[in-house]
């Protein structure tokens, strides 16, 4: 299955849930991206300037990622894809992927979320500058402002949280993201969820809108 919507909405921290709930691997587009930075490679360097601008990287360098993580062999009872495709160039091009893989989906999940509140949500968002341990001001806050519970470091915001690159973000997807839901709105695929609400409703609301179309 592939889960889309608008950075924020939730997509990494359901796509766990259901993974766990299916046996299947999550496998986030942004990790991926983050660890070839985390390396950096050619690749990670190209990525690291995109993603501190809020822009999406090339078709191709997602697109070829994707395919060698699809081929490893946790995937092959299922998978699910979180944030991929963004656009409809890469949801058709994923569509060809997985019909030559012989791996076709069984649904894609829309989560949707007003833009105020991603603002407030990612702007919030903190990691540690050493463990990476994640925080939230409003919803996860650390016990001493500023500094992590483990091991003492400093909070950091990571360069696409800040509020511009976020706008910019969310410019993005509505530009080049909001198509895909059009495109699979052709097919019998598509489940929209709200997701403002509690994270465990947010997950029986998506396994129902599931139902027999999981069959792990």
């Amino acid at each position: 299955m592939v889960l889309i919507g608008p950075p924020g909405a939730g997509k990494g921290t359901q796509a766990s849930r259901l993974a766990a709930h299916y046996h299947i691997p999550h496998i986030s587009t942004g990790e991926m991206l983050r660890e070839e930075v985390k390396q950096g490679s050619l690749i990670g360097n190209q990525i690291k300037d995109c993603l501190a601008a809020g822009n999406l990287v090339s078709d191709e360098m997602i697109l070829g990622l994707v395919e060698m993580r699809l081929q490893q062999k946790d995937c092959r009872l299922g998978f699910i894809l979180d944030g991929f495709p963004r656009s409809e160039v890469q949801a058709i091009a994923t569509q060809a992927l997985l019909n030559r893989l012989q791996r076709p989906l069984d649904a894609v999940v829309q989560m949707m979320m007003p833009d105020d509140e991603i603002v407030t949500r990612l702007s919030c968002r903190r990691i540690c500058s050493q463990c990476a341990r994640p925080y939230h001001l409003l919803f996860n806050a650390p016990k001493v402002e500023g500094v992590c519970d483990v091991d003492g470091s400093a909070l950091i915001q990571r360069s696409d949280d800040t509020e511009d690159s976020i706008r910019n973000r969310l410019h993005v997807f509505h530009k080049q993201t909001e198509p895909v839901v059009e495109f699979y709105r052709k097919t019998p695929l598509l489940k929209e969820i709200d997701a403002m609400g509690e994270v465990n409703a947010i997950t029986q609301a998506i396994i129902q809108a599931l139902g027999k179309e999981a069959t792990v």
